[in-house]
């Protein structure tokens, strides 16, 4: 684990709930985060729920504007992009491809998924964010983690430990009722089936670079 990332979880905000910017979304475990676009249909870009500046000083307001503006949106065409080669593929009956294309939609796909998951677990503070979780999550947290400080812990160890670029993941796991946390290598790598990811912490560079790049300037 570098001084880069561990700094970043620290300073901003990236440790679980405890960084004053986790929103109440995530209270309402279960809910669909992010829903499916139907077949055929174009992805786009979501707008952020806040303003770029809303997450100041915990994550700076350039930081917000080139993670959402420049990497998200780059997930949103290399999965449009993926998905229009996939289906030139099939109208051509050539899948000589086949395997980059799905490769493409599998990584841009995961990243448009979990930035959008990323961009609504956030909140400004005295907006939603801050704090513990209340609720329907906090018993959940309780009865699974057996308290919020052992949860916090294990999520932010997690986050740190992702091997390269990814993802440290709070699920729900509907087949027997329990949360879970996981790690997400890339966007998609480790990712479990028959779960619903609530968290998503970003231990991408982009998210922390220009921060720590000023740091030592």
């Amino acid at each position: 684990m570098d001084a880069s990332r561990r700094d970043f979880l620290m300073t901003a905000g990236g440790i679980a709930l405890a960084g004053g910017i986790v929103g109440s979304s995530v209270a309402a475990y279960g809910a669909d985060s992010v829903a499916p676009a139907p077949a055929g249909t174009e992805h786009k870009l979501p707008e952020l729920p806040y303003a770029y500046d809303a997450l100041e000083p915990f994550i700076d307001t350039q930081t917000m504007q080139l993670h959402h503006g420049k990497h998200h949106a780059a997930y949103v065409a290399g999965l449009n992009k993926a998905e229009a080669e996939l289906a030139k593929a099939r109208a051509a009956n050539d899948f000589s491809l086949i395997q980059h294309w799905s490769r493409q939609a599998s990584f841009n796909g995961g990243g448009h998924y979990l930035h959008s998951l990323f961009w609504k677990v956030m909140a400004p503070a005295g907006n939603g964010g801050g704090g513990a979780p209340i609720g329907k999550l906090a018993d959940k947290i309780e009865q699974d983690f057996g308290r919020f400080d052992a949860f916090k812990a294990h999520f932010s160890a997690a986050a740190k430990a992702v091997e390269g670029g990814g993802w440290g993941m709070l699920h729900y796991r509907p087949e027997d009722g329990k949360l879970l946390v996981l790690q997400a290598e890339n966007q998609q790598k480790l990712s479990p089936w028959g779960t619903v990811p609530l968290l998503a912490i970003d231990v991408w560079e982009h998210a922390y670079y220009l921060k720590i790049g000023r740091a030592h300037v």
